[in-house]
Parts: structure tokens; C-alpha cells; sequence
């Protein structure tokens, strides 16, 4: 793993749960309510994107200044942006824990870094997945084909049974697997799932999206082949990515983007392709994404060991204890035996639409949240809830008063209902008579509109 130095802007102050473990930028923007009022927003949709670390943000207007062109520039702050960007990258593999000879392909998010593998699996060679996935992790295979979708079973032994028959029969290339499912948080256990895999002759690619945010992760501990994760659900919202893990697939395979920066040589009737990571960078690179990315990913495993699981599991904790004691509430899971969860907490409201609920705790109470099917829709059907459901979702920056702000809502929607009418209007539940306004980024910016920024 790649260690950090901390300073007081990373350091944690507070005991997990209690509070943020680092600081985020716009931590205490103020939304202003339907009903009237402002009220500091409450971030529980982590799991779909997370705002920027202070450092990262910092880090980022540290670099800009020096930000030139790449790779082949002779001018002083290209060879500066130059080492900067190849320097992110090392620090990004090493996060995840890369062996030695492991490529780290800097890509724009996990969709785009999985499409990529998919592109760099040998012709004709067959690829096995679990209906679980989210979409990222499940449309790239389907439209390479030939694809084998396997459906999880009621407990993790029996999903572990019948994925060990399925490879046993020795047919497939690839194994794609969730690190953590963006619906429940749960996931099989990654070790036993790569020594089977393994035992077979198949790889492994994790979908890390919703794992290494969360939880320590390594290459070379679990004997994954390659990860996949996103800096937008890594505290870095500045467009990059990552594909990391063994290079000869990507060597091997047609550039991602074929384009200037992919090649070594290009004539009229031939191409000699560079190796990969460049192989696959086509275009000029987003270096300041891969710094950013690589300073939330210093910061991370800069955290104490275990502080960040602590934080999560309590506040997880808490979320679901509170939620059950709600009537009418169902906490979705997909295995009664699966390992600790990350912090997602997915629901539903008897007899109330998800999107109803989640409009009413953002005009009414200032807390995101999200709603309807998360790019999973098999797993929402396997679930039950083809319809959809609510997700709460904590990081770094959640705290306890979040969670019981959460609380506090729903047991008021469950016992009084909603304060102010609702329609429906372009597929979406907004009040029918909305009086927030919806402020321009400068004035955002101005501390204006919707509020502080500070």
C-alpha cells in the first residue's frame, strides 16, 4: 500500500462515527428547503459519487500552474506534468496493492476501465459473471460475448457451490466480480473466489468501485488479476480512473482509443502500437485527474489502520438498527451469511414509491439520497424490487447527526407524511410547488443561491 504523511488537514481528529474522518470540500453547504428555511446538506449518496478531500482540491490548484502538455513535450513544465502524471500513477497502482510487473492504466472511471478489459480478452474466449454485478461490470460482457451469466444463490456457500461447479468445467478466460455490490455492500469472499477461479485456469477482474473507497484492497494479497475503480467515488471528482493488473491481455490487444500518444510509429499502411499503459491513453491524458486521484488515494491509506472500517461499520450500524425499528421498512440484503458489508444501506418503504420518499428528505429536509434500480436491474429483481428502492450510503466525510437526521425524516414521513404536495413531472417526484431556487454554479460559488459553500 502506499503511504501518506499526514498533516492537520488529513489527520482524524474525532472517533469513527462521531464525526468526518477527513475533511471534504463544501462539507457545510447549506440547501434551502420547499417548506422554507436552510439546512446544512446531508451527503448520503456516497456511493454514487463523493465530494472532493480538502487535500485533494488543495493538491490540485497546487499542480495547475504547472500543468503543460505530456510524455513528449521539451519545454520545463511539460517534463514537470510529465513526471507528475507517471508519478500519480505508481501511487494509484500502489494503493491497490500492484505486483511488480502490473500496468496501471489511468482511465476516465470504472465503466470506461472495464470496457477496456473487455476489448483486451483474447477473441472467441468465454467470460463468466454473476447477475449481482452492477451494469459496468455486466453490459461490457454481455456485448463482447460469448458470456455465461451465473445467478447467485440464496446464502454465500450455496453462490460459492455453484460458481466452483461453473469453473470447474474449465470453459472460461475471465471471472468479472463485484469487490462490493452498490445495492447492499456485501460480496463474496474475494479470496476463496480467486483460488477457485484460479484453480480452473480462469482470471479474475474485480469491479472495485464500491470496494477500495471503503476497504483496504490488494492485488497481490488476494491474486486478483485486475481491478477497476473510479477517483469520483474515491474522493477525487476530476475525471480519471483506473484499470490495474496484469499486462499482457493489454499488451495484446487493440489500443481503447486509437490516437496520438498509442503508438510508436505510424506509416500510411502500418502502425507500430506502444505498449501498454500508453497503448490504451490515446489523446492527451487527464493529468490532473491522475494527480488528484493519487492524492485521494495517499490520503486514504494515510488513515490510521482499521479507523475507516470502525467509522463505517457504525454508522452502517446505526442506519440499519433505526430503519428496522420503522414500520414498514425492509433493509435489502442479498445473503444472510455474507461478511460485514460496506456502508450501503439500500430500502423500501411499504407502500410508498423510492422516489416520492427521496424527493420529500430533499425538499423537506436537505438529505440525499438515492433511488430507483442503481444500474443493477437483475439484482433488484432477484431482490424483489423490480420497481426499485432508497439507498443511503456513508464515506469519510458522513457523520452520526447525519445518519439520525436520516432517521428523524423517515419516521416522520412514515408517521405524519409529507408536509407539502408532490408531482410527478418528467418520470420524477418533485413538489408540485417548488420554491428553491436553482442557482447558477457562480453563484454557488459566491456562497449565493443555495447557500454557504464554505
Amino acid at each position: 500500500m502506499v503511504t501518506a504523511v499526514l498533516d492537520p488537514r488529513s489527520a482524524p481528529t474525532v472517533r469513527p462515527g462521531q464525526g468526518p474522518l477527513l475533511p471534504l470540500v463544501g462539507a457545510d453547504t447549506t440547501v434551502p428547503l420547499a417548506t422554507g428555511g436552510d439546512v446544512r446538506y446531508a451527503d448520503l449518496d456516497t456511493a454514487a459519487s463523493t465530494r472532493a478531500l480538502a487535500v485533494v482540491a488543495d493538491r490540485v490548484t497546487e499542480v495547475l500552474p504547472l500543468y503543460a502538455s505530456v510524455h513528449r513535450g521539451a519545454g520545463y513544465l511539460s517534463q514537470v506534468s510529465t513526471a507528475l502524471y507517471e508519478s500519480a500513477r505508481g501511487a494509484v497502482a500502489g494503493f491497490v496493492g500492484a505486483r511488480a510487473d502490473d500496468v496501471c492504466v489511468v482511465t476516465r472511471h470504472t465503466t470506461d476501465a472495464l470496457n477496456l478489459l473487455a476489448g483486451a480478452v483474447p477473441p472467441g474466449a468465454r467470460v463468466l459473471v454473476l447477475d449481482s454485478e452492477h451494469h459496468a461490470d455486466l453490459l461490457p460482457w454481455q456485448r463482447r460475448g460469448p458470456v455465461t451469466v451465473l445467478p447467485v444463490q440464496d446464502t454465500v456457500t450455496a453462490t460459492l457451490g455453484v460458481l466452483a461447479a461453473e469453473l470447474a468445467a474449465g470453459r472460461y478466460a475471465l471471472l468479472a466480480v463485484t469487490g462490493a455490490s452498490n445495492v447492499t455492500g456485501e460480496a463474496l469472499p474475494l479470496g476463496e473466489v480467486v483460488a477457485l477461479a484460479h484453480a480452473a485456469g480462469t482470471r479474475v477482474a474485480v469491479d472495485g468501485a464500491q470496494l477500495v473507497p471503503h476497504r483496504s484492497f490488494s492485488l497481490a494479497d488476494t491474486g486478483a488479476d485486475w481491478v477497476a475503480f473510479s477517483g469520483h467515488k474515491l474522493y477525487a471528482p476530476f475525471g480519471a480512473g483506473a484499470l490495474v493488473g496484469r499486462r499482457d491481455w493489454l499488451d495484446a490487444a487493440p489500443a481503447h482509443l486509437a490516437g496520438g500518444g498509442a503508438v510508436t510509429e505510424v506509416a500510411l499502411t502500418d502502425v507500430a502500437w506502444a505498449r501498454a499503459p500508453h497503448r490504451h491513453e490515446g489523446g492527451s491524458p487527464n493529468v490532473l485527474g491522475a494527480v488528484a486521484l493519487a492524492e485521494a488515494c495517499g490520503a486514504l491509506a494515510g488513515l490510521p489502520a482499521g479507523v475507516l472500517e470502525r467509522h463505517e461499520r457504525e454508522l452502517r450500524a446505526r442506519l440499519v438498527e433505526g430503519l428496522a425499528a420503522l414500520p414498514g421498512v425492509r433493509v435489502l440484503r442479498i445473503w444472510p451469511d455474507s461478511a460485514e458489508p460496506t456502508g450501503v444501506v439500500s430500502f423500501t418503504v411499504a407502500g410508498a414509491d423510492p422516489g416520492l420518499i427521496a424527493a420529500y428528505l430533499s425538499a423537506e429536509h436537505g438529505i440525499g439520497v438515492r433511488d430507483g434500480r442503481f444500474c443493477a436491474h437483475p439484482l433488484l429483481a432477484r431482490l424483489g424490487v423490480p420497481e426499485g428502492a432508497l439507498r443511503a450510503s456513508v464515506g469519510v466525510g458522513t457523520t452520526r447527526a447525519d445518519a439520525d437526521r436520516l432517521l428523524a425524516a423517515l419516521d416522520a414521513f412514515c408517521t405524519t407524511g409529507p408536509r407539502i404536495a408532490y408531482a410527478r413531472r418528467d418520470g420524477r417526484w418533485q413538489p408540485a410547488d417548488d420554491p428553491r431556487p436553482l442557482a447558477d454554479p457562480a453563484a454557488l460559488a459566491r456562497g449565493a443561491g443555495c447557500g454557504s459553500t464554505q
